[in-house]
Order: structure tokens, then sequence, then C-alpha cells
């Protein structure tokens, strides 16, 4: 017989998280003073091993069929290629982002192009899509918009758990949508729909589910103010991908990218346009984010950022004005605020430039945010060209790291950087120094480690295109370089 007794147990308030003894931090979730009394609960010994009955054994693992964990595509190209190779069987993803930013619509879209195609053997993949935030009717309104009408394609609307679960095991589809999962609630369980102990509750049946009978499995999920996942931490634990879908509201593009990721690299993002027919892919959004002008403007340079393994070129823009008194303003929108003030004392510093009475404001185009420190150079590059009204070629592109002591500092992925800049017709490029660096065939590239030499080669005249006239000036007219503007290398 089983020794039993009675033991005072506390638990933690935001994840469910149980421990004997009272502790200031949860030891799962990791929050400050969230650890509550519980009250007195019975507490047995554990279950012998002998007295265990094994459903099945453990066999070698060259003895396990791998089949059943091979992937296949979705039909969305960007999608596939944040998950790595596509969806795998029984694999549940978690798909996360603010309301209104379109999770809806893009798993809407997913599940289109996944009832489109057809498993190895030619049958058509079975696909489920449950929503408990809207009724049937509107979701087939969104699926007539966006074109993913489809008989294989079915839909239901539950908020029950067991209705859930009930509609899965009589449908048995090779990939589902649960949309969302902060909208189902178990009756087993104490508390509303969005709830903890709920959500743990219904991620953990649903997941189980589509283990058992190999469902590839989409789970849509809120954010909260701050940005992070709702619902306890045990839940990002609990599936194999996570997927934060993020974007501007004021622009068309939406990001993917995947923070945790057991079938492959979180370090790629997928790029799409939201538009009124839906949501497409952007396979080469490189051209998004450049803006192109009949004459070159001063205060623009390019460089070249990484998102992930994927370069991305990226037009980098400042404005420098007077000041009309007290401290002068320094606003970025894209940037990090700490790059552009550490990027003007530089110059400040190292170019004898007074810009004690200088206002600088610098950002990005097309919506994209840039948090490397690869386009210093660039910012630096951009701050000059607008102080002085000297306008930068179009064909050089500048990336690197500048350092305090001003000096230019290697970034990772320069060669991939180089290479998606030759193929969009840039033929001069200004980098950091780099030990056996292999550059594009056809394409001049300048090393260097001093600042003061890498600018010289940007504002290079023989490179240097003709200046832009402002409103209301003749070309004769245009302000050139005043000698306070000559930096000493």
């Amino acid at each position: 017989m089983a020794k039993s007794k009675t033991k005072l147990a506390y638990k933690c308030s935001e994840c469910g998280w149980m421990t004997a003894k009272w502790t200031g931090r949860c030891g799962e979730c990791q929050a400050w003073g969230t650890i509550e009394e519980a009250g007195v609960t019975p507490a047995t010994t554990r279950t012998p091993a002998a007295q265990v009955t094994v459903d099945e054994l453990a066999q070698p693992i060259t003895e396990v069929d791998a089949s059943h964990a091979e992937s296949f595509p979705t039909g969305v190209s960007e999608f596939d290629r944040v998950l790595g190779s596509g969806l795998v069987p029984g694999a549940v993803i978690l798909l996360a982002g603010e309301p209104g930013i379109g999770k809806s619509t893009m798993a809407l879209d997913i599940a289109g192009h996944v009832a489109a195609t057809r498993t190895t053997d030619g049958k058509q993949r079975k696909t489920l899509y449950l929503t408990g935030e809207e009724s049937a009717a509107q979701v087939r309104v969104r699926a007539e918009r966006i074109g993913t009408l489809n008989k294989n394609l079915m839909l239901g609307a539950e908020t029950d758990l067991g209705q859930v679960l009930g509609q899965i095991e009589q449908i048995l589809p090779d990939f589902m949508v649960i949309d969302s999962v902060q909208t189902i609630q178990s009756s087993a369980i104490d508390g509303t729909p969005g709830g903890r102990m709920q959500i743990q509750e219904v991620t953990a049946s649903i997941i189980r589910l589509a283990k058992r009978h190999n469902i590839a499995t989409i789970l849509v999920g809120h954010v909260t103010k701050e940005g992070s996942i709702a619902g306890p931490r045990t839940m990002e634990h609990l599936v194999d991908v996570v997927c934060q879908f993020h974007g501007d509201r004021h622009s068309q593009l939406r990001f993917i990218r995947s923070v945790k990721n057991r079938y492959g690299s979180t370090d790629e993002v997928g790029c799409f346009s939201m538009r009124d027919s839906g949501i497409e892919s952007i396979d080469d959004p490189s051209g998004l984010f450049i803006n192109t002008f009949a004459t070159p403007a001063p205060g623009t340079a390019i460089t070249v950022a990484m998102d992930g393994h994927r370069p991305l070129m990226t037009e980098v823009q400042a404005l420098v004005s007077t000041s009309g008194g007290g401290s002068p303003r320094r606003v970025v929108t894209g940037l990090v605020q700490s790059r552009l003030n550490t990027v003007v004392a530089i110059l400040s510093r190292h170019f004898k430039i007074d810009m004690t009475n200088q206002d600088v404001y610098a950002s990005t185009v097309g919506g994209i945010t840039v948090h490397e420190p690869a386009a210093d150079l660039s910012l630096a590059a951009a701050i000059l060209s607008s102080r002085s009204d000297t306008p930068l070629p179009r064909s050089t592109v500048v990336i690197g790291e500048i350092s305090l002591a001003g000096e230019l500092r290697p970034v990772t992925g320069m060669e991939r950087r180089l290479k998606e800049a030759f193929r969009l017709g840039f033929k001069h490029a200004i980098v950091p120094k780099e030990d056996e660096l292999t550059t594009p065939q056809g394409m001049r590239v300048v090393q260097t480690d001093s600042l003061g030499d890498a600018m010289t080669a940007i504002f290079d005249p023989a490179f240097r295109p003709p200046p832009r006239p402002s409103a209301g000036q003749k070309l004769a007219d245009v302000i050139k370089l005043s000698p306070d503007d000559v930096w000493d290398n």
C-alpha cells in the first residue's frame, strides 16, 4: 500500500507551476510575487516502476520509421522559408501577433494553399479550419475575397474544447488551423477563456491529438501589450515552432520570424504584402526599401542589412537642419536611437564638426527596421551628405560598423551582402577591411579600416553625381561644400 499524507502546496498564479515551498520567484515563468498558497493537498508516494505497463517498448533508433516526419510544402513560399522545408506531420506551430495584424488572413491563406496540394500518392490533403473568433459565414466571405475557396477545406466554428477535439477525431485532417487558442474553453477547467490554466489545457489537449494522428497544426495566438505571447510560457515549450507575425499598420509589409524552430533555423524571415486580395509572398523584397529618384538626393545612402540569413538592400535617409534653440533634436524611424547619438558624436569628435546647434532626423525607407550596427557607415554618410547638400552616387553601397575610435569594424555576412548589391546593379562598395574577402567580379570594392578614408572614397568626385537643385534654385546656384565641412584625415 502506498503511504499517503498531506502537504501544503503553493501555486503560481501566472502559469500554474506547483511547488512544496514558497518562493519569491516562479521556477517556470520566472515571474516575481506570483506564488500563492494553494491549500493542503494529499501526497502519495510514486508508483513503483515494476507496476507500470508500457504501451510501446523502446526500439533501436535504426528501426524507427522516419517517413512520418517528412515535410511537405504549404504552397506559400515565404512561410516555407521560415519553417525550413515546409510542414512536418504532427508538428504544432504557434503563430502569434498583434490584433488586426493579419494572423487570421495569413492562416486562412495557408490552409487554402495546403488544401490545393496533393500527397505523394496523389490524394488531396484534407484541411480543417476551426474558428472561435468569427462565424463560419464571416470566414467564408474572407476566403472568397482572398481566393482560397476549396471543397477540400473544411470549416467549423467552435469554442468548446470537447467539440473541437471531436471535430478533429471525426475528420482526421492532414492539416488544421485553430483560430485562436485564446477563444477555446475546456469545461473541465475553471476559469474564463483566455486564462492561463485554460490556455495550457487547450494547448496540451490539441497537441496530444495532433501528435497521435500526425496532423500538422497551426495555433493562432495573441500577444500582450508588452509584445510577448499571451498565456503561460509552458505553451511555447509545448509547441514545436513559435512564429511572430508583425509589421507596421501603416504599411503593407508584413514579416514572419521564428523564435523557436525544432525543424529548421530561427534566422530566416518571411516577407509578405498585405493587400485587399489577401497576403502575397514577396520573394525578392530588396527593391521595396530603396527610393528611386531621377537625380540623386542629398542625405541618402544605400546599405545592405541582414535580416537573419537574408540580405536586404536598405536606404538610410538623414536630414540635418538648424536647431530652433535649446537642445538639438535626434529623431530616428526604423533605426536605433543610441546608434544615431553615437554616430553624431563620432562625426563631431573625429571630423571636428560642430553639430550642437543642428537637429538630425534619420529614417529608413519602406518600413524596414534595422537594429544591427552595420548601418553605421551609411548613417554617417547620409548625415554628412545632408549637411553638405552633396548627393551620393546611387551605384555605391556603404557597409560597416563604426567604433568610438573612428575605425571601421567588419560585420558578418559581408560576401552575401556584396553579392546581393551586385545582383541589383550596384557597382561600387565601401566596406571594412577583412581578410580573405571574396568580392563579386566586376564590382569595385574599397576596403579600409579608417572612417576618414571611407568618407573620402564615398565622396570621391569621380563618382559623385551632380547636385540636385532644390525648389526655387537653379543648378548653378547650388551651395557647395564650405571649408568648415572639409574633414581632416
